[in-house]
Order: structure tokens, then sequence, then C-alpha cells
């Protein structure tokens, strides 16, 4: 399948035309900045142009020029990296001071630099006796002093470019690189470092030309000495007392060079190039499938993995009717199979249910090249151990948590309800949270994250832009002291074991976003680690290669010797791949539950709203009816104390929808106006409103829409039996 690239139309279809009033003072404004160029040009007396430039005095000044700007670029990178980084990642009191500070040099006269370099390092100011008596150092008509001058001055561009690449880089990548192991020094030197490296070099080329052609600063604070502190600007001001067209020839090798490093620059800084190396990850990672990206991944994976609305509406009933503690219903179990093979887990024992078996032998993939057979991680080197887990999370999420080796935990609730926070907490990268932390016997909870032991695959995946995949899965490893070629070894059975093997030598922009999911998966579970987060793995794929890589997920976390949390919106995950499911909202754990208690007795609106359920919360009056928050009573058939905050919910196929009032045996009866419908699958969702109730969902056939001509607007009655509402005390 071929991809085409449209451009945007512009506006009104033609080639823009600048108004007259903007295009005048535009081409005037070029015209002031092109003539001196053309000056230099014209006046260059180009015959003698050799003479001039190879004469002695030119010659010792444009070395002494390259040595102090040399110099000056590695004083810069020495001392103007650390402040760039500090700047755009650490906030500290002061931080708009230094800023403002790494900005002076670039506005003040350069004179009035040199003479502020005098009075801070000269023999008479502030540092310059201590330097000359401790050190013997003597900065002014020096060397040295050039080479000091030259920084002051030049710096400021290094830490402005490289400040601004790295507030671009989502801090992510940063994150995800220590909780594989890797140090802060590590991180800083083999992820920060290389993915702002257009950046970088931007900002070095701009400070060593700048440095070349300082004057000022240079000849007020270490003066104009031959062979010493006279630099080839200071060369061409004094051509230009005695030989004008020497002067102008100097004058034009340092612009050709000027020219030169902006000609080179010009991706980065007029707007020519491309994006810089956090964005080619960004659209690698989140992007959608290449040509051919699922059809290759996915080999000979059955059609129907993709769960459609009616298969995931029938899960999630099926495991509410079930029978058993923690087990599906068959129905549940049915629907699952036809939904992609997902069947909830039997809780506590780790293992494969039967039916579960059935759903993974029914797909149809190739378990040699896509999908490899689920066996279990023991077989892999490094990967034994079983750590339990206890977090006492106090802050913004506040909560204990307790899971036995083995425990796979959805995380579910409203945005804002804390889910990002637990695992950032758990990593401890937040200040909004703090987790004491335990895995297995071990106490980590002043531990570093990088050596926590704790996994974290955030839900872009971050992978690495500038390493293949192979580099990708082996980084944990190697940030761990791992040789090198056992490494790749092991990052290579991860990459064979997750069906990316053959994409080794890929980097992330030539994966499909599945692949670049199971890359980041391989890489978590190739560090070892003792607790696994998974922050929305799989929201950013497409249906079927959600199914399938859900699949995958599903086996390798039955042997997976720690706790892993998975942070989702998705309840066919949640019941999937899930022993427990953690309902968080406002920070606060809401229910803990099996998913098929979550499923048949859901302890928070948006829970049962994710189901597809109706969700009214309201509390028990004396009468045994519930007063909905949103204006009403509900008749139930098994009421509670009165007084008790509850939750009714009502499956949405519960309800029923007439034109004319009901008769019979419906205690729930309310008159309302059609304002939505839907298509869920092969069904229809009817939102009816009502003055004497809170907004309720139907679904029905639409056969029966038709039949009862159902349209936005209409006029309807909704019933729904006392005994079809399912309450629960919050």
């Amino acid at each position: 399948m071929n991809r085409f690239r449209s451009r945007p139309p512009r506006p009104g279809g033609g080639r823009v035309r600048a108004p007259f009033v903007l295009a005048v003072p535009a081409l005037l404004a070029v015209a002031f900045l092109l003539m001196p160029l053309v000056g230099v040009l014209a006046r260059t007396e180009w015959g003698q142009l050799g003479d001039h430039l190879s004469s002695p005095g030119v010659t010792e000044a444009l070395k002494l020029s390259l040595v102090v700007s040399f110099w000056t670029l590695g004083l810069s990178l020495l001392l103007g990296v650390p402040l760039a980084w500090l700047l755009a990642r650490v906030p500290f009191p002061g931080k708009a001071l230094v800023r403002s500070l790494v900005l002076l040099p670039m506005v003040l006269p350069p004179t009035v630099g040199g003479v502020a370099l005098l009075l801070g390092f000269g023999r008479r100011g502030l540092l310059g006796p201590w330097l000359e008596d401790t050190f013997g150092v003597v900065l002014p008509f020096h060397t040295s002093g050039a080479v000091v001058a030259a920084t002051f001055v030049s710096m400021p561009f290094l830490v402005i470019s490289l400040e601004g690449a790295i507030a671009g880089l989502r801090p992510s990548y940063e994150e995800t690189a220590a909780s594989l192991g890797a140090s802060p020094a590590r991180v800083f030197r083999t992820v920060t470092l290389p993915m702002v490296a257009p950046g970088l070099a931007a900002g070095a080329a701009l400070t060593w030309a700048r440095a070349l052609g300082e004057f000022g600063a240079t000849i007020t604070f270490a003066g104009n000495l031959p062979g010493t502190t006279q630099t080839l600007p200071l060369q061409v001001y004094l051509l230009l007392q005695d030989s004008p067209e020497a002067a102008t020839s100097v004058s034009l090798l340092l612009l050709a060079i000027a020219m030169a490093v902006l000609v080179a620059l010009r991706g980065r800084w007029t707007g020519g190039g491309g994006a810089a190396g956090g964005d080619r990850g960004r659209r690698s990672v989140g992007g959608g499938v290449d040509d051919g990206g699922v059809e290759g991944a996915l080999g000979g994976a059955d059609a129907g993995a993709g769960a459609d609305a009616d298969a995931v509406r029938g899960a999630l009933a099926g495991a509410a009717r079930g029978a058993g503690a923690g087990g599906v219903g068959g129905a549940g179990v049915d629907a699952l199979r036809g939904a992609g093979g997902d069947v909830v887990r039997e809780p506590g024992t780790g293992g494969v249910s039967g039916a579960r078996a059935d759903a993974l032998r029914g797909q149809g993939a190739d378990p040699g090249r896509d999908r490899p057979v689920v066996d279990g991680l023991a077989k892999v080197p490094g990967s034994g151990g079983s750590w339990a887990l206890h977090a006492d999370v106090t802050g913004f999420t506040r909560l204990v948590l307790d899971a036995e080796p083995g425990t796979t935990i959805a995380v579910v609730g409203p945005n804002g309800a804390g889910k990002t926070t637990l695992l950032r907490a758990l990593l401890g990268l937040t200040p909004r949270a703090h987790a004491a932390l335990r895995l297995g016997d071990a106490d980590v909870t002043a531990l570093a994250p990088h050596r926590r032991g704790v996994a974290w695959v955030p839900q872009d995946g971050a992978l690495f832009p500038h390493l293949t995949a192979l580099g990708n899965t082996a980084y944990g490893l190697r940030a761990q002291g791992v040789p090198r070629a056992e490494a790749r070894r092991a990052a290579q059975a991860w990459l064979d074991r997750l069906g990316v093997g053959h994409l080794a030598h890929r980097r992330p922009a030539q994966l499909s976003g599945g692949q670049a999911g199971r890359v980041a998966l391989a890489r978590a579970l190739a560090a070892r680690p003792r607790l696994l987060l998974l922050d929305e793995p799989l929201a950013a794929l497409d249906q079927t290669t959600r199914a399938h890589v859900r699949h995958t997920l599903r086996g390798h976390l039955d042997g997976f010797g720690g706790v892993c949390l998975i942070v989702t919106h998705d309840p066919v995950e949640a019941v999937s791949l899930a022993d427990r499911v953690l309902v968080l909202d406002d920070g606060r754990a809401v229910q803990d539950a099996p998913p098929a208690e979550v499923t048949r007795h859901p302890r928070s609106p948006w829970v049962a709203r994710m189901l597809g359920r109706n969700a009214w919360p309201g509390a028990v009056a004396s009468d045994g009816t519930l007063a909905l928050a949103g204006g009403g009573r509900l008749v139930v058939a098994d009421p509670l104390d009165a007084g008790v905050r509850a939750l009714a919910v009502i499956a949405p196929e519960a309800v029923s929808v007439h034109r004319e009032k009901p008769a019979g045996s419906p205690r729930n009866v309310w008159a309302g106006t059609v304002r939505e419908i839907t298509t869920a699958g092969s069904r229809l969702r009817v939102l009816v409103t009502s003055p004497d109730a809170p907004d309720l969902v139907a679904e029905i056939t639409p056969a029966a829409a038709a039949e009862l001509a159902l349209a936005d607007g209409a006029a309807v009655w909704t019933s729904v039996k006392a005994t079809e509402v399912s309450v629960v005390p919050l």
C-alpha cells in the first residue's frame, strides 16, 4: 500500500503576495544588510588578495586567532554544557537571574565587557591578585587573557542553543534510561547529548565563529600584543591605519568564515532543515503503521483478532455473570475469544486457564516468527527471582499497595485521578507523591531511580532514536555493567521472543507503531526489573496490532517474577491482562479487586461508564428507594440500609424503550427525549434525557429502533425493572 503526503492548500488557492506596505520596507532592510557586504567585495584588491593574506603579520594573527578560538570553544563546552543542562532541567531559586547573566554579554558593549573583566580578573581586580599569588597566573596582556575575553562574549551562544535543545527534549527519554539502571552521568552521556547533538553542534559552531571575530573585549582586557594577544580582528584594526587594501582582504576572510558557518547551520538557524533528534523519536514511536508494517509484524494473525464493540461488551457481560470467585463465565470466555483471545487470568495461579489456552491456540498466528510460544520467562538468562511489592504512597496519591510475585495490576481511573503520579512515585521521579517502597526483602525507598530495579515503559515508548532496536534493548544491561557482547545476545533473544528480532538493525524511525511498542517492552524486560510499570503501552496501536501485542504481553507477564502495574483506559486490557484492577479517583483507591468483581460491582461511576453501564450515585431513602444525586428516585430489588451512599449500575441492554407509557411489571418508568443515537457494533445506543431522572443510555437493535421510529428529539418512555438494578455501597 502506498502512502501519499499532501500539502495543505494555501488560503486563496494561489501564490501569496506580500502587501506593498510590507514588501518595500522588507526590501529596504535586505538592501541595508547587503550593502556592507557588497562594499567589501567591491573594494577587495583581488589581484593582491593572496599577498595580503600570506603576509607575516596576517599569518601570525590568523594562527593566534585559531588557537584562541579553539581554546575558547573547549572552555565554553566545559562550562557551558553543564550550565545549559542546569537551566533546562533543574528548577532552583534565582534561575531567571542566572539566565539573565548568561544573556548579558550578548547585549553588553564588548569594551564594557573588557572593563568588567579587568575589574574582576585584572591585577588590581577582585580575583586577579589571588590568581597571581596562588597560581602565578596573570591574564591581562597574555594569550590566556584573550581566551577569557573571547569566552566571556561567545559562551552565551552555546548555552542558549543547547538549553533550548535540552528543554525541547522530552524528559521521558532520560527518565526511561534511569529506570533501566543508567546513572545520571551515563544518561547525560548516552541519551541527552546524542539526542541534542544538532543543538550542541550549532551552539559550538556559533561560539567558535564569535570567538574568532572577537575584538572589543580582547583589546580592552588582554591588549594588542603581536604574537600574544593580537588576533585577526585586531590585525584588521591596525591595517586600516597603514594598509586599507590589506584590511579589506583580511575582512573578506573573516566574512567568508562567518558565512560558511551560517551556511553549515542553515537547517538549524535559518529554517531550512528538519526536526531535531527528539522530534524524530516522537514521530517514530507515536506514529501510525508503515507500509506493510502490521502485515509483516503479524504474519498469519487471524483477521478476527481485532475486537469489535459487540465482542467487548459480550466479554464484560460474561465476566459480570461468570460463576466462581475470580473466573469468567462461558459467555465471557466465548466473547473474549472472539475479540482476540483475551481471557481473564486465573487469580493467584500465574498460569493460563483452559479456555484461555484455547483462545491462544485459536489466533492463527505463526509462533515461530511473530508471536513466540508462551512458555514463561524462566528460560531467558537473568530473568529468575521473585519479588513481592509493598508500597505506602503519600502525597497527591494516597494508598497502600501489596502484591505477591507474578501479580499484574491494571490501574484505571479518570484523567487526573493520579495513575501516572502513582507510577512516577514508585520510580522516585515526582515531588507530588512519595512511595515507601519494598521489593521482595529490599527496602528501596532511599535509592535513586536507577538503583531501584523498577523499569518503566511510558505511553510513547521513548525509544532512543539514535540507537537501533538492538541497541535500545541492550541499553539496560549495558548500564548495569553487562559486557557488550553478552548484553547484545540477551537483547537479541528478547527481540526474538517478542517477534521483532528481524528488525534488530532498524532505528525507531524505521519501525511501525506496533513494532516500536514491542521493542520498548523488550527493552524493559531485558533490564531484569523487579517491578514493571507500563503506562498505556498499547494506546498508540491500531486495533488489530493492539490485540496481537496484548497476546504477547500477556504470555510474558505469566512468567515475570515481579509485580507489573499497567495503566489503561481499555476495559479489554484490564480484563485480559490483570489479576487485579486498582481504581483510582482523586489520588485515592476506590476499588482494588479481581476483574470479574469490578465488572460485577463497580464502585466508581467512571468505571461503570468505562464498562458501558449507566451509573447513578445516590443515597438510600427511608422507604428503601435510592434518592439519586441527579434528581429522581430509583426502585431497587435489594435495598440497603437507609442513609447509605450507593451507586446504582444499570446495563444499557436492561433499559427498555417505548413510544407509549408501558404498563405491567417495570417499577422504574420515566418520560424522556432522545438526544443521541450512536452505533455500537451491530446494535444502537440511544441516549435519553428526562426531567425525572439522570441521563440514561439504552441499547437496542436497529430493527427495534426502526419499529419505534426513533430519531433525535423523539418523545419516548424508558423503563428498568428493579431486579435489573445492581446497587453497590460507596
